[in-house]
């Protein structure tokens, strides 16, 4: 199976001549307003969990654990081992989220296979399957690990300039492997609709 290329995000076609003003209000609201999509799949999900609660409360910084669904998601976490047969999963609620969308990889697990990484079944980083914004490290990382990555990605998304343009750019480089490369069944971008 041949390497398969990522849908290109747009967005509006005044989106790009927006003045920086504009830019910095719009970024800001995104900045602040992140409904989190978690995917936890071992332990670092625990620790997810804990983040959110009263002692770390990530919602102060304006995020919202537990979003509806995908569709209505801004931020994926996958936090734990991803496996094989979860990939496919993994990229089709990817696939779901609206532009613009970020991913955080929490945990050694997520990053890059963690203590699992020979086995035959685990995949080598969700970075193979999603583009990935923030990697958080630690085997569990502690809610203060994820808390700094959040205020990473805020940091980015603040910084951001919303074009079509940008987001091509950003996605440039990322294509996934095909299966005789690493030997897992990985499902197709959606087909452009006219």
């Amino acid at each position: 199976m041949p390497p398969v290329d990522l849908p290109s995000p747009t967005l509006g076609p005044l989106a790009a001549h927006a003045p920086k003003p504009m830019r910095v209000i719009l970024n800001w609201g995104r900045r602040y307003s992140l409904w989190v999509f978690n995917f936890g799949l071992a332990c670092c999900a625990i620790e997810f969990i804990s983040g959110s609660m009263a002692r770390h409360d990530f919602m102060r910084l304006g995020v919202i654990p537990l979003a509806p669904g995908p569709r209505q998601a801004d931020l994926m976490i996958v936090s734990g081992t991803v496996t094989d047969k979860m990939a496919p999963a993994v990229r089709r609620l990817y696939d779901q989220m609206p532009e613009p969308k970020y991913v955080i990889s929490f945990g050694a697990c997520a990053n890059s296979g963690g203590p699992y990484w020979d086995s035959y079944c685990v995949t080598k980083g969700v970075d193979t399957i999603i583009p990935v914004d923030v990697y958080v490290p630690g085997c569990p990382p502690r809610p203060e690990a994820l808390l700094h990555g959040i205020l990473k990605l805020q940091d980015k998304i603040a910084a951001e300039r919303p074009s079509t343009e940008a987001l091509r750019r950003r996605y440039a480089g990322h294509r996934l492997a095909g299966a005789a490369e690493v030997q897992r069944a990985l499902i197709p971008p959606p087909e452009a609709t006219t």
